[in-house]
């Protein structure tokens, strides 16, 4: 099982010494990949760098650990800038990057951003394909509702042809997002609870079959804390989703009020008490 971690931006906020450490520390530490949360405009989220430009800064000082946005709201984005910044993160990182996206659930914030909040999935879908379509083609050909590619691409390409695409969604996703996830997803975040995994699972590796692909290539993750209330049971936690046969895990240092240094020390001392099944 791949283990990774979240980038405690929102408590670490301005302190870029400090997140550069947690990085290399992560990095270091053998944790396989970096998570960082995306918010364009939700004041109540916090204090919260973009994404994007945040893991282009962690790139340049990290050498082996995957970068992933978890997750950007798509339809609330220009498509082909999306495709230009993730492929140009994945460049500068060696191949290192992993988009993970959502459709979200601000209608303020897609206002704000001049996208309709209305016709975010069906939007979402056609973004996955054209996405696709940019990160493998030099020159593309796409004729869709919202966007329209004609004789252009981009340069240069991703070194990974395509980006893997993760998606997220709500902890009991409906039609909508499981037919989504079977048909463009290479992984999902699990937000339901180990019991109803099974259940949800089951609904997304049919969708999988009717889009002509393997569930096996459909991977996946679910969060667990290791600080805050439920600090006590996470080794249990982990080994429960280790249990089920969730391919990958990403452990949070966020929501105990933690300082900087203190999420490093946790950092390090959680990683040698990770159950291994």
């Amino acid at each position: 099982m791949k283990i990774g971690v979240s980038l405690p931006v929102r408590e670490m906020q301005d302190d870029l010494k400090s997140i550069v450490a947690f990085a290399q520390s992560a990095e270091e530490l053998g944790f396989t990949h970096l998570r960082v949360p995306d918010m364009v405009l939700r004041p109540k989220s916090g204090h919260l760098h973009e994404s994007m430009t945040m893991l282009a800064y962690i790139a340049a000082v990290t050498e082996k650990i995957r970068l992933v946005p978890s997750v950007i709201a798509l339809p609330a984005r220009q498509t082909v800038q999306v495709a230009k910044q993730a492929a140009g993160i994945d460049v500068l990182s060696g191949g290192r990057f992993v988009l993970g996206v959502g459709v979200g659930g601000s209608k303020e914030e897609y206002e704000a951003l001049g996208q309709d909040f209305a016709t975010r999935g069906a939007r979402c879908n056609e973004q996955l394909q054209l996405l696709k379509l940019l990160w493998t083609q030099e020159s593309v050909d796409f004729d869709g509702r919202w966007d329209k590619v004609q004789g252009l691409g981009l340069n240069p390409l991703p070194r990974q042809q395509p980006i893997p695409i993760w998606i997220g969604a709500t902890s009991i996703p409906g039609a909508a997002v499981v037919q989504r996830i079977g048909a463009y997803a290479d992984g999902w975040y699990v937000l339901c609870s180990p019991e109803e995994f099974p259940g949800v699972k089951t609904r997304i590796d049919g969708a999988a079959k009717a889009a002509g692909r393997d569930p096996a290539d459909i991977h996946t993750e679910a969060g667990v804390a290791v600080v805050g209330p439920r600090e006590a049971e996470w080794q249990d936690r982990v080994r429960g989703w280790q249990e089920i046969g969730l391919n990958q895990l990403c452990l949070r240092t966020l929501g105990g009020g933690l300082t900087p240094q203190q999420h490093l020390d946790k950092l390090r001392e959680i990683v040698d008490l990770i159950p291994r099944v």
